[in-house]
């Protein structure tokens, strides 16, 4: 890994030289090395942070989980373009100063910097809210932002989550439009290397303009969609986990397109475990899948574990927070959220606050307590 310095750490600590390249440039490198990239779906920075901290290849920035983490509501476009892009460049911001953060590690607890390397954040855009010039106006949001790709949805606006019934299809030819101005914005802006995923809901949607429906229909419109010659990779979102829809799609496609790439949604919508053949990860990075994600998995997590402490702190009161900070601090566990300072970067702003003469924000301020009692 090559390091470099900036003026934004101490004299000494580096980060990797990949924090200026591009979050397109560098996902499109990771397209073209991996069989697949991976990413859980995240609501937030923190969760983000944690992605990265544990080496994830990428960040998938979930719609539903935004609705969730956000409004605390469903998938059905009740939040804005502003509010999600937003969300979004809040979470690119977080990645780079959580970089910087674990380059300074602690030298004062004797904690050794981390290098880690910033991976590209792909974004939901749902239907565009609203027409092309919506999406003109959420594009540009979205790379002016930092992101590194996103995903397109032939729905209608509003429009419902993928697994929730009554979608309806716009025209084939208006979401070209739509894609084309994607296209033509990041391009305006410079960023010819954005990506762009093109999502097809024909598999169950209840309306469409064509006569045809289910998962010939989702063949046609993929089909069309790549004829545009915009998305660099196509998704279809299915109903079901069965694995036999997901092989014909992605075979038919590439019988007139031999190179086309997928994204593929994990989704957390179905019960994988018990899927008695469930379709693996490898097989489907064979099948030409370049993408694979997880919509809302850290949703899921962190509504497990919160529910777990609730229930603990509840029944067992204070020995239910202790037993938390036990699992936290036990032997061999790698939680960098277990001292909330070291994770937020206490470390980094006291060495930057005495670089820049900001006194109060100095170590000469740190309380210096005793190690084993503190986080």
């Amino acid at each position: 890994m090559e390091l470099m310095s900036t003026p934004l750490l101490p004299e000494g600590f580096k980060v990797p030289a990949s924090r200026n390249e591009p979050p397109s440039k560098r996902l499109r490198r990771l397209l073209a090395a991996k069989p697949y990239v991976f990413a859980p779906g995240v609501y937030d920075p923190m969760g983000a942070q944690l992605l990265m901290y544990h080496g994830f290849d990428a960040v998938y920035f979930s719609g539903y989980s935004f609705a969730i983490g956000h409004l605390g509501t469903t998938d059905m476009d009740l939040y804005s373009s502003v509010e999600i892009a937003d969300g979004a460049r809040r979470t690119v911001s977080g990645l780079r100063k959580f970089q910087l953060t674990m380059a300074t590690g602690d030298p004062e607890k004797k904690v050794a910097p981390i290098h880690l390397e910033i991976p590209p954040v792909v974004v939901d855009m749902d239907a565009g809210y609203g027409n092309m010039f919506n999406v003109q106006r959420t594009t540009e949001l979205y790379v002016n932002a930092g992101i590194a790709a996103a995903h397109l949805e032939d729905q209608v606006t509003p429009k419902r989550c993928g697994h929730i019934a009554g979608k309806a299809l716009i025209s084939a030819d208006e979401f070209i439009g739509k894609l084309r101005m994607m296209r033509a914005t990041a391009d305006d802006l410079g960023h010819e290397d954005f990506v762009i995923i093109a999502r097809t809901d024909g598999v169950s949607a209840t309306e469409a303009p064509e006569s045809k429906r289910g998962l010939g229909l989702a063949i046609d419109r993929g089909l069309r969609y790549l004829d545009s010659g915009v998305p660099d990779l196509l998704w279809c979102e299915f109903p079901t986990a069965e694995r036999e829809p997901t092989e014909t799609f992605c075979s038919e496609i590439r019988k007139r397109f031999p190179k086309a790439r997928f994204a593929f949604n994990y989704s957390s919508s179905f019960k994988w475990f018990n899927e008695k053949d469930p379709i693996t990860w490898d097989e489907l990075g064979l099948l030409g899948v370049g993408f694979i994600f997880i919509t809302l998995a850290m949703q899921h997590a962190a509504g497990f574990g919160m529910s777990t402490l609730l229930n603990d702190l509840k029944v067992n009161k204070e020995e239910g927070y202790m037993e938390l900070q036990r699992r936290e601090w036990a032997a061999g566990a790698d939680v960098p959220t277990r001292s909330h300072h070291l994770y937020t970067g206490v470390p980094y702003h006291h060495q930057v606050g005495s670089q820049y003469g900001a006194q109060r924000l100095s170590m000469d301020h740190d309380e210096r307590l005793e190690v084993s009692k503190v986080v």
